[in-house]
């Protein structure tokens, strides 16, 4: 399987919505009930999809079983990262982690190894997406730091898994909308459980136009990501995906007026270049 540029801009369309989402969690004031509105939203969104492209094959529902478990660690791990950290720290340390992961696993668990060129993207992406997350910052937030290297190896399980299932699958469509329409509940009754209702559904309702705009992005994202998990490698996809923090970067210098500095510009040049040697990879 070969990157081709249709694959490429599709991606990186995906990964602008990525970050989009997770500006909306970093943004809001009750990020768990935020997270949990969202993608119990997306799950209704999913449910009419599901109707209209038809359930998985039974060879794939091990695999989405398998990720509705994974997600509910992500969601919690995301919670904990942003509930300590800027989004500029927390989002490229989770983000430019689980890439690394991916590609040293991808040879035993999807039976894909990456051309030395391809592996200079891989880890040029990686290394630009930290350089934008690691700074003095760091070291004031362990606990944000903690969380978001925890969760990138909760993304690169996930990544990995839903990789398979998407390839058994045989339509990427049928599975993200299987995935999407259970793994939102979850962690939304445990949030619910721990907010009460009397707490939760006033802010649901506050939040739903926006959180309809999240849990659209964040559906049409992932979407996008295992469909393009099925026209190249999962390695090279999973990196270009975190160009998302780019996205994010920018993001939260305009939303969350958090600083845009010399090394986030340095960081962002070499996740481009990573780009590039993986398209040419």
């Amino acid at each position: 399987m070969v990157l081709s540029w249709p694959v490429v801009a599709a991606v990186l369309c995906g990964a602008l919505l990525h970050a989009g989402w997770n500006a909306v969690v970093k943004a809001s004031s009750d990020k768990a009930l935020d997270t949990a509105v969202i993608h119990t939203m997306a799950s209704l969104v999913a449910l009419p999809l599901l109707a209209v492209v038809g359930l998985p094959p039974a060879a794939a529902w091990p695999y989405i079983l398998a990720s509705v478990t994974i997600h509910i660690g992500y969601y919690i791990a995301l919670v904990g990262a942003y509930q300590h950290g800027e989004l500029g720290l927390t989002y490229p340390l989770m983000r430019g982690t689980a890439p690394l992961l991916v590609a040293l696993s991808a040879a035993a668990t999807v039976g894909e190894s990456l051309s030395p060129l391809a592996w200079a993207g891989v880890l040029g992406v990686s290394c630009g997406v930290l350089a934008l997350g690691l700074s003095r910052h760091a070291m004031d937030s362990p606990r944000a730091v903690g969380f978001a290297l925890a969760n990138a190896v909760v993304i690169a399980l996930y990544t990995i898994v839903d990789a398979l299932g998407t390839r058994t699958s045989g339509d990427a469509l049928q599975y993200v909308a299987a995935l999407f329409a259970l793994e939102g509940w979850p962690f939304g009754l445990i949030v619910l459980a721990r907010r009460g209702w009397g707490r939760a559904w006033p802010y649901a309702r506050r939040r739903a136009p926006v959180a309809l705009v999240g849990a659209c992005a964040s559906l049409a994202s992932y979407g996008i990501a295992l469909w393009a998990m099925t026209r190249a490698p999962v390695a090279t996809i999973a990196a270009l995906r975190e160009t998302s923090v780019l996205f994010a970067a920018l993001l939260g210098t305009w939303l969350l007026k958090e600083t845009f500095t010399l090394r986030r510009a340095i960081g962002t040049a070499v996740i481009v270049a990573g780009v590039m040697a993986l398209r040419l990879g």
